[in-house]
C-alpha cells in the first residue's frame, strides 16, 4: 500500500509538470496514509453548520419485505428468513439471492421528488447507499456485473440521487458497507444441514457467481473485517472507483477505518483528491465506527448518542424503523425525530436519519405523516438548530439525572422519554437557544441561568418563543431563570425559546 501511495505522488507530480494541476494545488498531497497526519484534518463547517442529514439505505435487500440483512439470513437454515424465502421463492441451491436482485425494479422511485421533500423536511445532506453487505453496487460499475446500472432498475442510482440532491442545495454523501461482505456473505456458501435437500449446495458455491458472493475465506477469517489481502484489495478498487466516479461530499463505512493501512491509503486519497477538487480547500467528510477519532474524522454511532459534549463533531446514524422495508414494522415519531435531533445537536453532534423506502422506491403514508411533522418543526425552530455550537452545558433536567439506557453502539440509546422539564442548549452569538424537550404544563424553569449560577454569569436581556409573537414574562432570580407560561404555545411538542445575553 505504501508503493500505491508512491505511485499516487508521482502522478501528482508528473500533473504538476504537465500544468494539468496548478501548482497551487500542490498541498493536495497533504495528507499521508497514517494516523499521525491525519491529525492536520480540520472538520469543514459545511458539516458543522448541517446538523441533520437524510439517508436512503435502500437496494434489492428491499424486495422480500423483511427487513435488514435478508441476503445472509435466507442462508441460515431454518431461520425467518430462510422459511420465508423456501415459502415464496424457493429453496436457495435453486432461488439465490443473485435471483432476487433482478426483482428490485424500483419502479415507483423519483429522486427529484423525494429531494424536494426531504429539503422541505429540513435536511442539509442527503447519503445514498453506495453497497450493502450484499456486494450489489448502486453505481455503474466497472469492478463487476452486479450493479444497478446494469441489473435491477438498471439506472446508475447513485447518480441520479446525487444530480437531485446538488439541484436542491444539498451535500451528498455515500455509505459503504462492502468491509464486513467479505465474511458476511459466506452463508451463501453453506447447504442444508437436514431435510430433503441436506448436502446440497446454496448458489454461493457456484464459480459463475463468485464475483457477488465471494470467494472462500479461510476457516478462522470470521472477523467482521476479513483478513484476506485480496479481498481488501478489492475493496480499496472499489471504493477508490467509486470515490474517482463521485466525489462525494461524504463518505460513511459501516465499521472502524478498515483493514489498518488498505484503509488509510483510501481516507488518503479521499482527502487529497477533495482538495484538489475544492482547489485547496478540504471539504471532505469520512465518517466511521468503533474508533475514537481523535479529530481525523467524524466519529460515527449507530444508534446511539453521546451522553455528554464531545470536543469533535460526530454523527448518529439511525432509521426511522428497520433498516429495510419490513412489512407492519413500528417506526418512530416525528417528536422522537425532533427530541433526538435536539439531543444531538446540543452535545455537537450530526443526526443522519434513514426513511424507510419501499422496495418500489417511494415512501408509504406512515413514513410521509412522520416526515410533515418534521417539516412543520424544522423551518421556524431551525434557527436553533443549523449553524449552532454547543453551550457550557448541553442541558439540564431528569434525562442529565436519571440513568440512562445504552445505546447499540455506544453512548446512549438514540430515542429515549423525555419531560417537559427537560431543556437542551445550542449557542449562536449572543444568542442561547433552550428547548423544552415536551411542551411545558407550567412556568419555566432555567437553572442554568440563574444570576449565582456556577454555570453561567451573564444577564439575560430578551427572551421570546420562536413560532410566536406573545410576549413574555420571564425573571432573573439568583437561583433560576423562570419564565411565565405563555398563554398560547405553538402546536408542536418540543419549544424553543430564545434567550439573548450580554456579559461574560
Amino acid at each position: 500500500m505504501k508503493q500505491l501511495f508512491r505511485k499516487t505522488n508521482r502522478l501528482i507530480t508528473l500533473m504538476l509538470l504537465l500544468g494539468i494541476l496548478p501548482a497551487s494545488q500542490i498541498f493536495a498531497q497533504k495528507f499521508e496514509p497514517t494516523l499521525e497526519s491525519f491529525k492536520q484534518y480540520k472538520y469543514p463547517n459545511w458539516f458543522r453548520d448541517a446538523k441533520f442529514g437524510i439517508w436512503a439505505h435502500w437496494g434489492p435487500q428491499a424486495v422480500p419485505r423483511q427487513g435488514d440483512w435478508y441476503a445472509k439470513k435466507m442462508y441460515e437454515e431454518g431461520g425467518a428468513d430462510y422459511k420465508y424465502h423456501v415459502e415464496h421463492y424457493g429453496h436457495p441451491s435453486k432461488f439465490g439471492y443473485k435471483d432476487i436482485i433482478p426483482l428490485w425494479q424500483a419502479e415507483r422511485w423519483n429522486p427529484e421528488q423525494l429531494m424536494a421533500l426531504y429539503k422541505k423536511v429540513g435536511a442539509k445532506y442527503f447519503v445514498s447507499m453506495g453497497t450493502h453487505h450484499d456486494d450489489f453496487f448502486l453505481w455503474n460499475s466497472k469492478i463487476h456485473k452486479w450493479n444497478a446500472a446494469n441489473m435491477g432498475p438498471k439506472k446508475d442510482v447513485l447518480g441520479l440521487w446525487q444530480k437531485a440532491a446538488t439541484k436542491e442545495g444539498l451535500r451528498f454523501g455515500v455509505s459503504e458497507h462492502l468491509g464486513a461482505s467479505y465474511t458476511w456473505f459466506q452463508t451463501s456458501r453453506g447447504s442444508d444441514k437436514t431435510g430433503p435437500l441436506a448436502g446440497v449446495p446454496y448458489d454461493g458455491n457456484n464459480p459463475e457467481y463468485v464475483d457477488l458472493y465471494h470467494p472462500k475465506t479461510a476457516p478462522d477469517d470470521k472477523a467482521w473485517l476479513t483478513k484476506d489481502p485480496e479481498n481488501q484489495k478489492n475493496w480499496l478498487a472499489s471504493i477508490t472507483e467509486l470515490i474517482d466516479m463521485y466525489h462525494p461530499d461524504l463518505i460513511y463505512s459501516d465499521s472502524e477505518l478498515p483493514f489498518g493501512e488498505v484503509g488509510r491509503t483510501m481516507l488518503s486519497y479521499y482527502y487529497n483528491q477533495d482538495i484538489a477538487k475544492n482547489k485547496g480547500k478540504l471539504e471532505a467528510v469520512y465518517t466511521c465506527k468503533l474508533l475514537k477519532s481523535e479529530g481525523r474524522w467524524v466519529q460515527d454511532l449507530e444508534r446511539g448518542a453521546n451522553d455528554s459534549i464531545s470536543p469533535y463533531p460526530w454523527q448518529t446514524d439511525t432509521s426511522i424503523g428497520d433498516w429495510y422495508y419490513r412489512t407492519g414494522q413500528k417506526y418512530m415519531t416525528g417528536v422522537e425525530v425532533i427530541q433526538m435531533l435536539v439531543d444531538i445537536v446540543s452535545k455537537n453532534g450530526n443526526l443522519l436519519l434513514n426513511v424507510v423506502q419501499t422496495p418500489e422506491g417511494d415512501l408509504e403514508p406512515d413514513v410521509m405523516g412522520i416526515l410533515d411533522v418534521i417539516a412543520k418543526w424544522t423551518p421556524v425552530n431551525g434557527e436553533g438548530i443549523y449553524g449552532t455550537r454547543p453551550w457550557k452545558i448541553y442541558g439540564e433536567g431528569p434525562s442529565t439525572q436519571k440513568k440512562q439506557e445504552k445505546g447499540r453502539f455506544g453512548g446512549l440509546k438514540d430515542v429515549r422519554p423525555y419531560e417537559s422539564t427537560d431543556i437542551r442548549f445550542t449557542t449562536k452569538g449572543n444568542s442561547l437557544y433552550a428547548f423544552c424537550m415536551g411542551q411545558p404544563t407550567s412556568d419555566i424553569r432555567i437553572n442554568a441561568l440563574g444570576k449565582d449560577s456556577k454555570i453561567s454569569s451573564q444577564k439575560v436581556v430578551s427572551v421570546k418563543i420562536l413560532g410566536s409573537n406573545e410576549k413574555l414574562t420571564w425573571k432573573q432570580q439568583a437561583d433560576a431563570l423562570i419564565i411565565t407560561k405563555p398563554l398560547k404555545l405553538p402546536e408542536w411538542q418540543v419549544v424553543t425559546f430564545k434567550i439573548e445575553l450580554k456579559g461574560k
